[in-house]
């Protein structure tokens, strides 16, 4: 008998669309812009629970991705994905995911 698993991949689109989002640098910017910009590629799944977050980790291991260092922000925990090549990977992971709707 075959066990319905959950895919992986799948997993990290339901907590990026439930209220995660993507970051990637801005070209042009004002002088007080420049003062306070956070550089870098980024992506935030949010957590809100330990459990959840195990749940995260582990579906980020298995597609490749190396997550950042988690952190409590409100009553959430959020996961951070940080570079260019993680960006794209989990952009591609959404492109994939939107074709196949």
């Amino acid at each position: 008998m075959k066990e319905n698993r959950i895919k992986p991949e799948d997993i990290l689109l339901k907590f990026y669309h439930r209220n995660g989002y993507m970051r990637c640098p801005k070209r042009t910017l004002t002088d007080q812009e420049k003062q306070t910009y956070k550089k870098g590629y980024e992506i935030r799944l949010v957590a809100r629970s330990e459990t959840e977050l195990k749940e995260i980790c582990q579906a980020l291991r298995k597609t490749g991705f190396k997550p950042g260092k988690p952190f409590q922000k409100a009553r959430q925990i959020v996961q951070p994905i940080y570079g260019k090549q993680q960006f794209e990977h989990f952009n591609l992971l959404l492109q994939n995911a939107a074709k196949s709707k």
